[in-house]
């Protein structure tokens, strides 16, 4: 298993994007608001994006 097996900065951002989309998309469900579900499901995949685009920027390997 690697040293960093997770704590990079892009392996927190993702998940703080992630979690932000989960969050979104559940409020937008539970006041029955589908426009504000619409933008949690969008977010989702922006975690990915970003944690592939900061991974290639170096941001997803050990600092040590």
């Amino acid at each position: 298993m690697a040293d960093n097996h997770g704590n990079t900065p892009a392996a927190w951002t993702a998940v703080v994007i992630g979690l932000a989309a989960f969050v979104v998309g559940g409020i937008g469900l539970m006041v029955s608001s589908m426009p504000v579900f619409w933008v949690g499901v969008a977010l989702a995949p922006v975690a990915l994006v970003t944690l592939f685009v900061m991974a290639k920027m170096g941001l997803h390997s050990s600092s040590h």
